[in-house]
């Protein structure tokens, strides 16, 4: 085709040359992380944004390049992961929306698409911050959409883009004066560099090794069905998923309500999600007769997928799946409750603790490990609920989680505000059924605002933050975005952090989360330390098992 018009089949060999670029640079963005802690993940998250949008047109044929678009970004919102990545997909969904009406495009309509992609990213951020992402990619395409011409061509339109993003990305650092200070870019805007010169690189021609596209590669092991046979019991149904195409011969696409569905599925299964993205509606049932599923579903549209498993077999093959289906097969179905909850957490103590305060399905994450939107879908619809209150425990999750709430359709969710650890503890610790909505979610708004949670870790490069000089290897302690201690001693470090925290006469309590790569002391040297310095303090100690950080300190 002509080097003046983009069309699906070429955006496909470019978005994978995206997703490869970036995947070979992740580690370096990950390490532009303005903490210098092991926990950086920006690179690692955007890079499973993208490839879950790859893996959405990985089998496409079409050339049609709103066709393509539509899936690549349909793919992305479910795949993203950590603010960097939601705010990735909501520029892509951007730049769909503004390609709907081409089948292929030149570079004046791709200009367009482009600033409308500018449009909702920044759309999908409550307070905008300059010298992120936002301003990289606006600067960029702003610089690139003003020397549009009608003889533009599409190569020239990205050389203009990819050498503004790069002088963008520069100047993050004099736009934020936390990168500045500590030393280094912005890595959302350096991931959307990389993969948007992996694009520039694919339509120049340039072959990138592919990447390998973690989130379509399933482990398949040798299928065995001995454990069901002639004169086996069906105990446990199918479990049954659909990936569904209405279709606009059966029904009006735009207005149609899959409550529709979910209402005809109450009546022959349980464990039920039906979600509506534009014009596709994923299905998800345990039932007994999956025909009838097939039957019904197939007068609203045809069918991109259908997985249909004997959850039978799977009882036999995975202690996991086992208790998953015991737990849902004996409901049948679950009687619906008032209120359920999520609550991201990584570390089996930790785990353990959310369970007890009344967590309904726990997400493993944290940092180094932000769930994708898809994931906290999928944790929704593991609760019969009226209203699901979600804890990320998170800064760098919440986006994802409110990304979600905004899909599902089959209960109210409530994404509590819980930006680390101790502020999902303690907020989650007031739930009383008994209480009304409005004033339950008050509450954990008010107790995850108050609470203030410190963190120690090991430092990974020199530093100087907050008038706190950092030498690689030391102990560092913060809370929030504040830096606080650092000291070569992990033990002293936490000494220290704790006398910053506890300096305030309004705190009463002091809740100890030990991680794994603690000392096996490291209660004993803790509790001497508070029986010598702060008596009038309550001390509680919390094995939680978490990676990352040897201490979790939560003041109240």
């Amino acid at each position: 085709m002509s080097d003046e018009l983009l069309d699906g089949k070429l955006l496909a060999k470019m978005a994978q040359g995206g997703a490869a670029s970036l995947r070979m640079k992740a580690d370096e963005v990950n390490k532009l992380n303005v903490f210098p802690v092991p926990d950086g993940d920006t690179g690692d998250n955007m890079s499973l944004t993208i490839e879950s949008g790859v893996a959405a047109i990985e089998n496409t044929n079409t050339t049609d390049l709103a066709s393509v678009m539509k899936k690549l970004s349909r793919g992305m919102l479910l795949g993203a992961r950590g603010n960097s990545g939601v705010i990735l997909s909501q520029f892509f969904a951007g730049i769909a929306k503004g390609l709907e009406p081409y089948s292929e495009a030149d570079a004046r309509c791709l200009g367009d698409a482009l600033s409308e992609g500018v449009k909702q990213a920044y759309l999908s951020v409550l307070t905008p911050t300059e010298g992120t992402i936002l301003t990289v990619a606006r600067e960029a395409v702003e610089y690139a959409v003003a020397k549009i011409t009608d003889d533009t061509t599409i190569q020239e339109l990205f050389s203009d883009l990819i050498k503004e993003m790069y002088a963008s990305l520069l100047r993050t650092p004099e736009r934020l004066a936390v990168l500045k200070e500590a030393g280094v870019i912005d890595s959302g805007g350096a991931g959307l560099f990389y993969i948007m010169d992996g694009f520039y690189r694919v339509l120049n021609g340039e072959e990138i090794s592919d990447v390998n596209i973690s989130v379509t590669a399933e482990s398949h092991p040798i299928d065995d069905f001995s454990s069901f046979g002639p004169d086996s019991e069906m105990t446990y149904g199918y479990c049954t998923e659909l990936l569904l195409q209405l279709q606009s011969s059966k029904v009006d696409v735009d207005t149609f309500d899959q409550a529709v569905i979910t209402d005809f599925l109450q009546t022959i299964g349980d464990s039920i999600v039906a979600f509506k993205v534009d014009s596709i509606v994923k299905i998800h049932v345990h039932t007994m007769t999956p025909e009838k599923v097939l039957e019904y579903c197939r007068g609203f549209g045809e069918f991109l997928k259908v997985k249909i498993e004997n959850m039978s077999v799977q009882h036999s093959e995975n202690t996991v799946v086992e208790a998953e289906v015991k737990e849902e097969a004996t409901a049948a179905p679950q009687e619906r409750k008032k209120y359920g909850v999520v609550a991201v957490c990584n570390g089996e103590g930790i785990k353990d603790t959310f369970t007890q305060l009344g967590t309904d399905c726990i997400v493993d994450g944290g940092q180094t490990q932000n769930p994708s939107t898809q994931d906290f879908i999928e944790a929704f619809k593991r609760i019969n609920a009226e209203h699901i209150f979600v804890f990320p425990n998170n800064g760098n999750i919440i986006m994802a989680a409110t990304q979600a709430a905004e899909l599902y359709q089959d209960a109210s969710i409530h994404v509590i505000p819980s930006k680390n650890l101790g502020a999902g503890y303690v907020a989650l610790a007031l739930m009383n059924p008994a209480e009304e909505l409005d004033s339950l979610i008050e509450q954990f708004t008010e107790a995850a605002a108050s609470v203030e949670t410190g963190y120690i870790s090991p430092s990974i490069r020199d530093a100087d933050l907050n008038g706190i000089h950092i030498t690689n290897g030391d102990f560092i302690g913060f809370v929030g975005k504040e830096m606080m201690v650092s000291h070569p001693d992990r033990e002293q470090s936490a000494y220290l952090l704790i006398s910053k925290m506890l300096d305030n006469d309004e705190k009463f309590m002091l809740t100890v989360f030990i991680g794994k790569d603690a000392d096996r002391d490291a209660q004993q040297k803790i509790s001497e330390y508070m029986e010598t310095t702060h008596q009038d303090i309550e001390t509680y100690f919390i094995e939680g098992g978490q990676e990352i950080y040897p201490y979790i300190f939560v003041a109240e």
